[in-house]
């Protein structure tokens, strides 16, 4: 890859024509239309993400002459250029040049680009930005890409996913679910963890259409004209989980969603039933994995163990064992060894050899107190089970 180094270029040279598309939250163009600022592999622009402090550091290096750093620039034709890195730092003083938001200096006061002083004006439109012009072939410029960070703040997985398979399906996948103006992002964030801006939702919604094979799913589809497949799947899976959980909870949030529909959506459930279920387990204080209620219930109500069911604490547990082995005469202090009929009939376990268990079972409504524990050898408590 060819790289020349230009150091002629000013911040107003960059900010004549810049266009911030406020609908997709993203700087487009610059340099009088020859400079693309956001190309298909980049990342959304994340700088006001924070509350705006890494923009408002950006124009307080300005304002200060501090360096700002190195700026590359992809020469993609005559005349014509894409930022390859540096798109948050230059819709950061594009979006400022341009009063989409106000600088808050040192002594608190808070100023638009307009209401400026002039020679603050001047300082910062002047200011020479250090830039190399690099050449060479996509998969040169998109593998340099994806080794340049941006003030510390690395690519994720997906924004490197859309760098090496950025094309056709990239940008309409990222117009979709990378979109903060989404009229949906509010639905799918009760059940979807993370940042539209960061790729989150993107990364969820191809996670669940390629069964966990991304990077084959976007491969093989990266030149595809529509993103229909995506889209249809992604929303099949949440009105599945919104037919059959009705009430919207905090605890779905960030749950396999992809994974349970596959295995469970041909399972017939009353939405009604799972409802007044859900809000029990949620109650209930024995259950200490809230989120695993959902899979619980979608499983049939059998595997305890995604609930965690809070156990017996130490002291119960030595208590309990203390009465049952002074009870114990001549025979075993596991009452399901002492009546049996093998060598263990009247052993003495350890308190290491035994586990606490519930009398009546957690799931046929037994309580985690000491009324309804009972200590058992460890082979007896593994047999007994739930039952």
């Amino acid at each position: 890859m060819k790289t020349t180094l230009v150091t002629d270029i000013t911040i107003k040279d960059v900010c004549d024509g810049f266009v911030y598309n406020e609908l997709e939250g993203k700087g487009l163009f610059g340099l009088s239309g020859k400079l693309t600022i956001q190309p298909k592999y980049q990342r959304n622009y994340i700088y006001a993400s924070d509350g705006g402090k890494k923009e408002m550091a950006v124009i307080d290096s300005l304002l200060k002459g501090y360096p700002i750093g190195l700026i590359y620039f992809n020469k993609v034709s005559d005349g014509k250029l894409e930022v390859l890195d540096g798109q948050q730092r230059i819709t950061s003083f594009g979006r400022f040049v341009n009063n989409k938001f106000a600088f808050k200096g040192e002594d608190g006061q808070i100023q638009y680009f307009r209401g400026m002083a002039e020679d603050k004006k001047t300082k910062i439109l002047n200011t020479k930005l250090l830039i190399y012009e690099c050449e060479g072939t996509e998969t040169e410029i998109i593998d340099w890409f994806k080794t340049i960070n941006i003030a510390g703040i690395e690519l994720n997985r997906q924004e490197m996913r859309n760098a090496s398979y950025s094309g056709n399906f990239v940008t309409l996948a990222k117009e979709e679910f990378s979109n903060s103006q989404n009229a949906n992002i509010q639905k799918w964030s009760a059940y979807i963890n993370g940042s539209v801006n960061r790729q989150d939702f993107l990364e969820c919604a191809l996670n669940w259409v390629s069964k966990g094979n991304i990077d084959a799913y976007m491969s093989l589809h990266r030149n595809d004209t529509n993103i229909n497949e995506l889209k249809k799947y992604f929303n099949s899976v949440l009105d599945w989980v919104s037919a059959v959980f009705t009430d919207v909870e905090r605890e779905m949030r960030g749950l396999e969603w992809g994974r349970l529909y596959e295995k469970y959506r041909n399972t017939a459930y009353n939405p009604t039933k799972v409802s007044v279920d859900v809000q029990k387990l949620l109650e209930d204080p024995y259950v200490k994995s809230k989120k695993g209620i959902f899979e619980y219930i979608l499983g049939g109500s059998t595997d305890t163990k995604l609930l965690d069911i809070r156990v017996f604490d130490e002291a119960t547990k030595k208590k309990v064992y203390a009465i049952q082995t002074k009870q114990a005469k001549d025979k075993s202090n596991c009452p399901l060894c002492a009546v049996g009929h093998d060598a263990n009939k009247k052993r003495i376990w350890k308190l290491a050899e035994m586990d606490a268990d519930h009398v009546t079972a957690w799931s046929k409504g037994g309580e985690t107190n000491i009324e309804n524990c009972q200590m058992l050898c460890k082979t007896h408590n593994r047999v007994k089970g739930n039952r």
